[in-house]
């Protein structure tokens, strides 16, 4: 009876201590649950947070060179007034003529002279490139690719500014920038191709890359201009005769140079801290200001391209009959 009484007793506080630690398995998991689920909702708070910062700096970008703007306009305006307007003499209410300083009288000689012997100097101002407006994400980011005409932008790259050599002072080389272009093909001109052109990781200097996809022959150069050449022979040889100018024009080939392209590589961090890089100043188009229109360069355009072959073919042709009129005088002379 006594061992029966002291088993009961042990099962008994067994089952209590295995119950109270169930109970705490329970409420572990719950609490293991809720943080799960309190997790998820902070990092759905982080990514929209982080959306709306995105926004929120394209917008204080977007003000600043509005703001930017108007401050360059207001001071225009601003000297004009202090140029034209006298100053009056507050006694006698008379209109006084500033007395000119020596450097501005040898200035003011100095044009005179200019405009005496019939030259005219004119400051060196960059005039600004207007880009286009592209469709954004709900970030502000653009959407890819981006089709602008013969060019199509598939990535920007990343800006490195620590290289000196992946930027000049007025273009940008970021790595991994990839764009596609329509042109003639390597082993027939006359039909159409599409040409990938990537900048590459070649060490101290960017490598340029151009492969079409008629042909896996990768035209390769660590010059821009270089590699651009190299493809614009390849098409004179195939042709036979020169059709094409074979001075490379890679920034415009590649799209680097292109004013909307160039705008949003200039956007990118990392080009604040690129030494030597003049900042270009850009300008929104208005209605149907800066928009692509058809490129008439042989060497970029495969329109323009089919119109040199066609018309280096008529020519000869033409050419022919007078060739063979004039060796029939020559044979019937002899």
């Amino acid at each position: 009876m006594f061992n029966n009484s002291s088993n009961y007793t042990r099962i008994k506080k067994e089952f209590n201590e295995h119950e109270k630690y169930k109970r705490k398995y329970q409420n572990i998991k719950r609490e293991i649950r809720n943080y799960v689920f309190e997790n998820a909702a902070m990092c759905d708070q982080v990514a929209s947070m982080q959306e709306k910062i995105l926004i929120v700096k394209e917008e204080r970008n977007y003000l600043l060179k509005k703001l930017q703007m108007h401050l360059n306009a207001s001071e225009g305006d601003h000297n004009t007034v202090n140029r034209s307007s006298p100053s009056v003499d507050p006694i006698a209410g008379l209109v006084l003529k500033k007395p000119l300083s020596k450097k501005r009288s040898s200035e003011s000689t100095d044009s005179l002279k200019s405009l005496s012997k019939g030259t005219k100097k004119s400051p060196a101002i960059k005039r600004k490139k207007v880009f286009q407006t592209i469709p954004l994400d709900i970030t502000g980011r653009p959407k890819f690719p981006i089709k602008l005409g013969d060019l199509t932008v598939h990535s920007l790259g990343e800006v490195l500014p620590d290289r000196p050599e992946y930027h000049t002072d007025d273009l940008i080389f970021p790595v991994g920038y990839c764009s596609t272009r329509t042109y003639g093909s390597l082993k027939e001109p006359e039909k159409q191709c599409v040409y990938t052109c990537t900048v590459m990781d070649g060490g101290q200097r960017p490598r340029f890359e151009i492969v079409a996809d008629s042909d896996l022959e990768v035209i390769g150069s660590y010059s821009l201009d270089d590699c651009h050449t190299q493809l614009l022979q390849k098409i004179n040889r195939c042709l036979g005769v020169e059709i094409v100018s074979t001075k490379g024009k890679g920034a415009d080939f590649f799209g680097l140079s292109h004013p909307t392209v160039h705008h949003l590589i200039q956007s990118c961090p990392g080009v604040r801290k690129c030494h030597g890089y003049i900042w270009t100043k850009f300008d929104l188009s208005r209605a149907n200001e800066g928009l692509t229109v058809p490129e008439l360069d042989a060497s970029l355009s495969y329109e323009a391209l089919l119109r040199s072959i066609t018309f280096s073919k008529s020519h000869i042709v033409k050419q022919e009959p007078e060739d063979t009129v004039s060796t029939f005088q020559s044979l019937l002379l002899n």
